[in-house]
């Protein structure tokens, strides 16, 4: 469901630059910087390294981008 918000010019100015780094639109750099934050902001204990590596790694599975891994 889409609603329309509120928010900074200065805000929205910061994502579309982000954004265009990171090949997101505006709404879509908006949206990962809440999904980031919301999940460092309920697991305040882990590394924002590793908040993202599991954003990559969950990505990885869904995209069929996976092998067993062998213990020695």
């Amino acid at each position: 469901m889409a609603t329309a918000i509120k928010l900074s010019d200065e805000l929205v100015d910061d994502a579309a630059l982000n954004g265009k780094a990171q090949h997101r639109s505006t709404p879509k750099q908006i949206e990962y910087w809440a999904r980031i934050g919301k999940i460092a902001d309920e697991n305040p204990d882990l590394p924002l390294g590793f908040v993202k590596g599991i954003l990559v790694g969950i990505e990885e599975i869904k995209a069929g981008d996976v092998s067993e891994y062998e213990f020695n």
